[in-house]
């Protein structure tokens, strides 16, 4: 087990104590995301949903076996940001206040499962790109998903109660996202992070800046947590907190230096050593992260053409394969 791991990493609901579970989905790759759930006396909160509708249906049985009465009816359900991993098992929540971030719910409605269902109806006619997506996203079914929104949004700061625990909603983007959050429960000294950490996996940044990335990691280590549950990968603490947030400094670092010299960010991408950093999953990230990076040092707001670096990701998850 890796060091930044502080339990096991197995499948399925895991009580973390306190009336507080998370629930993880080796290998923690594309799309196999984590949640959790908070119970004080008959009064519940849910961390995210999951990609489809039957992975969903899954972790909310395994729940109400837990908790039959705090679960059986879910009273707020809290989007940590707007991808579809962490937000398409809305609808099956029936009856939850939904809470996000404001740009967490504006970003949600331009994600949409139609747009995962034809993709992948299309990946046979898109050669090595296809070929690539169907191993990120091939295993889930995003058929038959009908979005839920949002009911509750804020900036900033939120504080909800679950029972007699209090909870802190923070929002720490634009990030990994346009608006992510971190979910705080103070007595419990634990934090649900999102896709602000991944852990034994390369972080995947789309939005930036990096910076705003960094201080949500410093912002963690001054919180008094002792158990953190990233959006994807094991169960950690703040040796995993550091372990991102160095990762970041490092590709960050790296990325301008080549930037300053003139290479384009596909050269950089390839040129920036990832030696130590040989055990984490989904390195070919590398491609998206400078690409962003390259954007905010040129000071480019574009958007961002996603289609063009998931193939220049596709080409170098080929190259490392070899």
């Amino acid at each position: 087990m890796s060091k930044l791991a502080i339990r096991p990493y197995r499948h399925g609901l895991q009580e973390l104590g306190g009336g507080l579970y998370a629930w993880l989905q080796p290998d923690g790759g594309w799309g196999w995301s984590n949640a959790g759930l908070v119970v004080d006396g008959e009064e519940s909160l849910l961390v995210d949903t999951l990609f489809d509708l039957e992975l969903t249906a899954s972790m909310l049985h395994a729940m109400k076996n837990a908790e039959p009465l705090a679960a059986s009816r879910i009273g707020t359900l809290v989007n940590t940001h707007s991808n579809g991993d962490h937000c398409n098992g809305n609808e099956l929540v029936v009856g939850a206040e939904i809470i996000s971030s404001e740009a967490t719910a504006e970003e949600m409605r331009y994600e949409t499962p139609a747009i995962m269902v034809e993709y992948l109806k299309a990946a046979a006619e898109l050669g090595e790109m296809g070929e690539y997506f169907m191993h990120c996203f091939g295993d889930f079914n995003f058929e038959g998903i009908t979005q839920s929104f949002p009911t509750v949004t804020y900036r900033q700061q939120l504080q909800r109660r679950v029972g007699d625990k209090s909870i802190e909603l923070i929002e720490v983007g634009p990030a990994h996202t346009a608006g992510d959050t971190l979910v705080y429960v103070p007595q419990d000294r634990t934090v649900f992070t999102g896709d602000i950490l991944f852990i034994e996996g390369h972080p995947l940044m789309w939005e930036g800046p990096i910076g705003n990335w960094i201080a949500a990691c410093d912002r963690m280590l001054s919180m008094e947590i002792d158990t953190v549950v990233p959006g994807h990968g094991p169960i950690t603490d703040k040796n995993g907190v550091r372990a991102v947030r160095d990762y970041l400094r490092y590709i960050n670092d790296e990325a301008r230096k080549r930037f300053d010299a003139g290479m384009s960010f596909e050269q950089a991408a390839v040129d920036i050593s990832l030696t130590d950093y040989e055990s984490w999953g989904d390195a070919e990230r590398i491609v998206a992260n400078v690409s962003t990076l390259y954007k905010e040092f040129a000071g480019d707001d574009s958007p961002t053409d996603v289609a063009a670096v998931f193939a220049l990701m596709a080409g170098l998850y080929r190259d490392r394969r070899k």
